[in-house]
């Protein structure tokens, strides 16, 4: 590989998938604003980024929606445990050295 990616931008792409779980989109805004020389961590926080945006939206939607159908509150159960397994994807491939591309998600940050 004529790019080959260094521990340490591994490493924080990881952080940022892992902190993805735990604290939303601060890990991924936080190295998005400050890791602007490093390619491969800013691609990440960028798709971190957006994914975690995009599901705090729904979160948000759906607790609202809840108040009217109780039962849509369910949902937030399942775009949470989606958001964890992509959150888990997202941090073994970067380990492994690779970009992760979530199946779908709307691009906020470009």
């Amino acid at each position: 590989m004529a790019n080959e990616i260094s521990a340490e931008s591994k490493q924080l792409a990881l952080l940022i998938w892992v902190g993805s779980i735990i604290f939303g989109f601060i890990p991924s805004l936080i190295l998005f604003l400050t890791k602007k020389d490093d390619e491969f961590v800013l691609d990440q926080s960028k798709e971190a980024l957006n994914w975690t945006i995009v599901v705090a939206i729904a979160l948000v939607v759906l607790s609202v929606v809840a108040r009217i159908i109780p039962f849509v509150g369910l949902l937030s159960l399942l775009v949470w445990g989606a958001s964890v397994v992509f959150c888990i994807m997202g941090a073994v491939a970067v380990n492994k050295g690779e970009k992760y591309r979530l199946p779908f998600s709307i691009t906020i940050i470009k």
